[in-house]
């Protein structure tokens, strides 16, 4: 935390589960300034009476327009870019909306901060943009390739890198709200496809993953977090079990745009992505110029790689799903019985 002891950060898109997850992280530190950009007057309303920190500043704007941005960012030290649209559904009947938002917004944020100065960007992606068949996880694929590419142009005056994540539990449109209010109401869990899988992280961990590429980071890697992973079938019964509810899984088919499993990082970048512990960091690009040796050590290397996905990651079974489920605050709300609003 001392490199942000009197700086500035921007959280564009900060009125979501993200933002509010870093205030609560950082407004107890020596941090100078945090500015929240959203396009969400409400939401940043509901903030300000919330945090009531003279530290946090508001700023009413939008990623697809570049003057906003050229705004808020004025004496910005750095920037976590969050701002995006996350239905899949959503962003399947309107794809214009995604490309513009997910991939021209993260271009106008880039180009923005590097004619501001900026010294470090990090850009939230998605395990959607791996091997991407919807069009959110393709707005968001452009969104990488966009960051790298900038990153080659700006260099060290401004390190950006990139976070990839899988399914952040009881976010917004995070199917576990959704499970708790009808079992609450009584009603059966509606279920796409009960063999499923789906990455689980908490909030915190999405910051610690962000946190670690900001500390960490050189121009162009991207990141991420090793994470369990569990059937959705899995998910409903440890909730079921926590509620103590008879409710059963009524199965209602795939949604729009949705995969069976989703996919952290290709066997491409697994042949390549160098293991720090409690993550993976792959480089935009092979840095040693012993080509003999990199062909022969990369041909190995890809024999052997298989992609990382929520298939073969480690799987929690019901009681391992039920003990990281109670370290959320809404489900723990909604076993002592409190209503839950999706």
């Amino acid at each position: 935390m001392d490199m942000f002891t009197n700086k500035t950060l921007l959280i564009t898109g900060g009125t979501g589960t993200f933002g509010n997850a870093v205030l609560r992280r950082f407004q107890a530190t020596d941090i100078g300034e945090i500015r929240i950009f959203s396009r969400d007057e409400k939401k940043q309303d509901d903030m300000r009476k919330l945090y009531a920190n003279p530290k946090i500043k508001f700023y009413l704007g939008d990623v697809r327009d570049p003057g906003s941005l050229r705004d808020a960012m004025a004496g910005v030290d750095f920037i976590f870019h969050a701002a995006a649209l996350k239905q899949v559904p959503s962003c399947e009947f309107f794809p214009i909306e995604a490309l513009r938002t997910n991939s021209l917004g993260a271009e106008n944020m880039l180009i923005q901060a590097i004619a501001a100065g900026v010294k470090r960007v990090v850009v939230l992606s998605t395990d959607k943009a791996v091997y991407p068949i919807n069009a959110m996880g393709i707005s968001k694929a452009m969104m990488e390739k966009l960051a790298v590419a900038k990153s080659r142009v700006a260099g060290t005056n401004t390190v950006i890198n990139v976070t990839r994540y899988g399914n952040v539990m009881a976010s917004r449109g995070s199917v576990i709200p959704l499970f708790l209010k009808q079992i609450q109401d009584g009603k059966n869990l509606t279920v796409t496809d009960p063999q499923m899988t789906r990455f689980m992280m908490s909030i915190d961990d999405a910051v610690d993953l962000v946190l670690y590429a900001f500390t960490n980071g050189t121009p162009g890697d991207t990141f991420v977090q090793k994470a369990p992973a569990a059937t959705i079938e899995t998910l409903a019964q440890a909730l079921t079990r926590l509620m103590k509810s008879k409710a059963r899984v009524e199965v209602i088919g795939t949604r729009h745009g949705e995969k069976l499993f989703e996919t952290l990082l290709t066997r491409e970048e697994m042949a390549v992505a160098e293991d720090v512990g409690g993550y993976y960091r792959v480089a935009s690009d092979k840095r040693d110029l012993n080509y003999s040796v990199y062909f022969d050590e990369g041909n190995a290397k890809m024999a052997a790689a298989v992609d990382y996905n929520s298939h073969n990651t480690t799987r929690l079974d019901v009681e391992g799903m039920s003990k990281l489920l109670l370290k959320l605050d809404i489900v723990q709300r909604a076993v002592r019985g409190e209503a839950i609003e999706v």
